[in-house]
């Protein structure tokens, strides 16, 4: 993996996983002391309709799959394990899904388009380092030599 795609890897992964962190910690203080609510937490309209009543388990599902899965590609990163890219992939596909299905019950915000675009960076980093773009930078002369007829007006075949 070349060192630009892999910085960029990096401080994408930590860029989420520290946020989602955060955010996650937001989600559950504003859902265990209602004080905090209205300065953490979006409105509490936004769950009508979905299976949470509070914001508690979203935030810890924040917590564990979103800033979780992005802690763990951070550190195989950096270890240079051979599951580096499937926890890049993952990470990026976990922050596009989030966001989507947040989308479902929370009206389109500015944040939302950010993550969505970390998360295509992430998948494209990702291509990048599995090497997507080598055929065309590396292109190469075909040795192929078309057959010819062995006497010339014959016809092979």
């Amino acid at each position: 993996m070349s060192r630009p795609t892999r910085v960029g890897l990096l401080i994408t992964q930590a860029f989420v996983a520290l946020t989602g962190l955060a955010g996650g910690i937001a989600l559950i203080a504003g859902s265990v002391d209602p004080a905090w609510a209205s300065v953490l937490t979006p409105p509490m309209s936004y769950l009508d309709g979905s299976p949470f009543r509070s914001y508690l388990i979203p935030g810890l599902l924040l917590i564990v799959v979103v800033a979780g899965v992005h802690a763990a590609g951070f550190f195989a990163t950096i270890a240079d394990s051979p599951w580096q890219l499937l926890a890049a992939a993952a990470g990026g596909f976990v922050c596009i899904i989030w966001i989507f299905v947040q989308m479902v019950y929370i009206p389109f915000s500015l944040l939302q388009a950010v993550y969505v675009a970390v998360g295509c960076l992430e998948l494209g980093l990702t291509l990048l380092a599995l090497g997507i773009l080598h055929p065309l930078l590396h292109h190469h002369r075909s040795t192929f030599v078309p057959a010819r007829p062995a006497h010339p007006g014959t016809r092979q075949g």
